[in-house]
This record gives C-alpha cells, sequence and structure tokens, in this order.
C-alpha cells in the first residue's frame, strides 16, 4: 500500500519560512516524479512546484518562483518543500503527490495526473 505522509505545516508570520517534508512508502521512490499542491478552501487544488524523479528536473508556478524551493532525497524516500517568504494569500492546505510516468510541464502542474496523495498539512500565514 502506497503512503504520502506529510509534515512541517503550522502557523507562521507573513514574510516567514516553513520547510515542509513528505515520505513515501509502499512504491519505489525514485521512479516517481513529486509535486507539491495546495488548496484553499472553495478553491481548486493548485500547482505549487514538482520534481522529477533524479532530482535534476523543478518547475515551479510563477508565484512561487524565487521563493520556493522544492528538493528530495532518494535515499531517505522524501521530497521537501522550502517556502520563504510567506503570503496571508498562501494559507492553504498543502499536499503532497507521486505520479509516475512521463515528466512534462503540461502533465506535472495538473493534480488529476498524479497518482498518490498525502493527507494534507495546513499551512497558516498570518498578516
Amino acid at each position: 500500500q502506497v503512503q504520502l505522509v506529510e509534515s512541517g505545516g503550522g502557523l507562521v508570520q507573513a514574510g516567514g519560512s516553513l520547510r515542509l517534508s513528505c515520505a513515501l512508502s509502499g512504491r519505489t521512490f525514485s521512479s516517481c516524479a513529486m509535486g507539491w499542491f495546495r488548496q484553499a478552501p472553495g478553491k481548486e487544488r493548485e500547482f505549487v512546484a514538482s520534481i522529477n524523479w533524479s532530482g535534476y528536473s523543478t518547475y515551479y508556478a510563477d508565484s512561487m518562483m524565487g521563493r520556493f524551493t522544492i528538493s528530495r532525497d532518494n535515499a531517505k524516500n522524501t521530497v521537501y518543500l522550502q517556502m520563504n517568504g510567506l503570503k496571508p494569500e498562501e494559507t492553504a492546505v498543502y499536499y503532497c503527490g507521486a505520479r509516475i510516468g512521463l515528466w512534462s510541464a503540461a502533465q506535472i502542474t495538473d493534480h488529476h495526473t498524479y497518482n498518490y496523495w498525502g493527507q494534507g498539512t495546513q499551512i497558516t500565514v498570518s498578516a
């Protein structure tokens, strides 16, 4: 059974930083591209960042570029999201997803193409 477990969420002030972690079990981690998405109440799930199986290729939503960094440690079966300069409008539940298959910008930004999801972790950014 494949499981993704996120951690690292919480409450932070505007301009602050958080680091999320997501550990995968039940599947070969290095065979999966990984992605982070977020979902605010009443809104669609939104792409944040993705990283390919090796870690050499990354892709970010425009608004996160330069503030967020996605990385992975295949030895630990874990993907990370370092978030700096957080804004109140980025308050949401952040989800980690694992994807099998071709890594392309059109597909990795679409949450429907991900095969597995974590339970999500809440991030609240106060003004």
